[in-house]
């Protein structure tokens, strides 16, 4: 089966690109084949720096969906895949930057808010529509990237905030044109190769080790209510009605 994404490596730097069309949204073993990628690439000694880009219309729409409409026993895989997908992000012994554009949803705002560096395109916007999927997850990434009570605003409502927002609210380094993105996180990426790469394991190693929290402890705690979420009749009809394309009609009873 072919993989969701190119890897090229580089003068040090690292390069692992998104290019499962329409909208980068990955099935559970995907989610497999991300976390064994970026794990592997921070062991390699020819690595110094990883950058995650992506091609086509947006970033990451995160899971497919479809395939948990499907089949929703692969919740489990899938949480595997996404845990394992962050961690492999946020615990690896290289930087990591993240280039996003167009939309980055789900597990897009996982893969961002385990980074060490984001940059945007002008045309990047970032959203949570767990809700409205039926399901949970991406809250405690998203909360490493912006204040509680606008990761909640998020959340609670499935509205996006833009590059410039984003930018404003500190999570991303900078905001350029879609055409100057891969440039700029190379750009940012070289002047890290360049340095010691002991040090900057090092450094790397005591900033996470002083991070207000475990991100890893909390996304756990999120996705336990995930399945217990799968366990409500409204989230299958959330996932029925998104993958049918039309309204969910949901009961107001709790």
């Amino acid at each position: 089966m072919t993989k969701p994404y190119n890897v090229n490596i580089e003068a040090g730097i690292a390069e692992l690109v998104f290019n499962h069309p329409p909208v980068n949204a990955f099935s559970s073993q995907g989610w497999a084949d991300i976390a064994a990628e970026i794990e592997a690439l921070g062991k390699n000694d020819d690595v110094r720096v990883i950058i995650v880009a992506a091609e086509g219309r947006g970033f990451c729409a995160g899971v497919d969906i479809k395939e948990l409409a499907q089949d929703d026993n692969l919740i489990v895989k899938v949480n595997k895949g996404n845990y394992d997908s962050f961690a492999a992000i946020h615990l690896n012994p290289k930087p990591v930057i993240v280039a996003v554009h167009g939309f980055v949803l789900g597990g897009g705002i996982g893969i961002s808010g385990a980074a060490d560096i984001i940059v945007a395109s002008e045309c990047a916007t970032f959203g949570v529509p767990e809700v409205d999927r039926g399901a949970m997850g991406g809250g405690a990434h998203l909360q490493r990237m912006f204040p509680v009570q606008k990761v909640r605003y998020m959340y609670f409502t499935g509205e996006m905030i833009d590059a410039e927002e984003a930018y404003r609210l500190g999570a991303v380094e900078r905001v350029v044109p879609r055409a100057e993105l891969l440039a700029t996180a190379r750009e940012i990426a070289t002047k890290i190769a360049e340095k010691s790469p002991a040090m900057i394991a090092l450094a790397k190693e005591a900033l996470t080790g002083i991070e207000d929290g475990d991100l890893e402890a909390k996304y756990r705690s999120e996705q336990g209510f995930t399945l217990e979420a799968y366990r409500v009749a409204d989230s299958q009809e959330a996932r029925d009605a998104f993958v049918q394309k039309r309204d969910a009609q949901f009961d107001n009873k709790q």
